[in-house]
């Protein structure tokens, strides 16, 4: 997600007082509910152009703004939600497109801290990942999802016969909006998305990694730590299995990646030969 200046700003300050309510409630299921409820407005927006464009109109006055919302949210959600909303409208975006984004993104955060309250945070970003791997490399599966004619409420009934009574509900309800609503996202990247979303909120950085061959714990433990050492910083391992790399790994830290594998350093050497 790439926010202006505006934006960032008002996402900070709408954070900023869902962390507040987030706090002053002890109920994990109260959390379950903003989120839900936030995913819900989300859902509105997206149906909505003339409203989110109405939402997000730096030109008019910002209570004639939070005056529409009460209007069409007051008694149809909770008081939290209310509040989270007119934090959100009554704040500059830089484009309406931009404040759609920071309702997903509110939203999203609101569930993560539910996990973490859970003590689910290791198991949500686990199951993200990891069905963000049977997606990619089901090529009839991400078809499928993908297809723009599709019926939304049948792909969700179809990704729910996969996941049902294996995942968490946060992991349950984040997979379900996002595909519902991909937002042009390709379902498998939304889900990588989400599972670094989930390792950031545990302030560690993701180390995406591909190895030819599975990983024993003992290596994942190993290389955990070696890299946690290198980037002075705690790192999560998601790995994954690409026997195309013919041996060794790759990884990939942000922008910065590291090719050990056989392929890797074949392709560097076709580099050199033909430069």
């Amino acid at each position: 997600m790439t926010l202006h200046a505006a934006s960032r700003e008002a996402l900070a300050a709408a954070e900023l007082r869902l962390l507040e309510l987030a706090d002053a409630t002890t109920s994990t299921d109260d959390l379950a509910k903003l989120g839900e409820e936030l995913f819900a407005v989300l859902d509105l927006l997206i149906g909505q152009r003339s409203l989110r464009g109405a939402l997000a109109d730096a030109s008019s006055e910002a209570a004639g703004r939070e005056q529409l919302v009460r209007g069409l949210f007051a008694g149809k959600v909770s008081d939290a939600t209310l509040q989270i909303v007119v934090a959100v409208v009554t704040s500059r975006w830089s484009s309406p497109r931009e404040l759609v984004d920071g309702v997903e993104s509110l939203a999203r955060t609101t569930l993560l801290v539910r996990a973490e309250r859970d003590g689910q945070l290791d198991s949500t970003e686990d199951e993200l990942f990891r069905l963000g791997r049977i997606v990619a490399g089901s090529n009839e599966l991400e078809l499928l999802l993908a297809d723009p004619a599709g019926d939304a409420s049948g792909k969700v009934a179809l990704v729910d016969s996969l996941i049902e009574g294996k995942v968490s509900p946060v992991t349950k309800t984040l997979v379900d909006q996002l595909v519902r609503n991909p937002r042009g996202v390709r379902v498998a990247d939304g889900l990588s998305e989400l599972a670094d979303l989930a390792a950031k909120r545990r302030q560690r950085s993701v180390a995406h990694v591909r190895s030819a061959v599975a990983l024993t714990a003992e290596q994942v433990d190993r290389l955990t730590a070696t890299l946690t050492t290198i980037y002075s910083r705690p790192i999560a391992l998601h790995v994954e299995v690409d026997p195309a790399l013919r041996g060794g790994l790759t990884i990939k830290i942000g922008d910065e990646i590291i090719d050990g594998s056989i392929a890797g350093r074949l392709a560097a050497l076709r580099r050199n030969l033909a430069s």
